[in-house]
């Protein structure tokens, strides 16, 4: 049971990693996604900072597994 809870989590953590990313590629490529009065480096970042929080659950997480 150990390995599947931690295998969801690690997944669920991995997506949400690319999830935001692949958001980043789309303004970067794409910037007129975003509405015309949002501030555009205010959105970018808010979805770097998710980047980062997940990132540093996930590892968090390998740090708990390897104790």
């Amino acid at each position: 049971m150990k390995t599947e809870i931690y295998n969801a989590l690690r997944r669920n953590l991995q997506s949400q990693v690319e999830r935001r990313a692949m958001n980043v590629r789309i303004m970067l490529d794409k910037p007129m996604v975003i509405h015309e009065h949002t501030d555009f480096m205010t959105a970018v970042e808010l979805e770097l900072s998710q980047i980062a929080e997940y990132q540093d659950k996930l590892e968090a997480l390998e740090y708990v597994m390897k104790s």
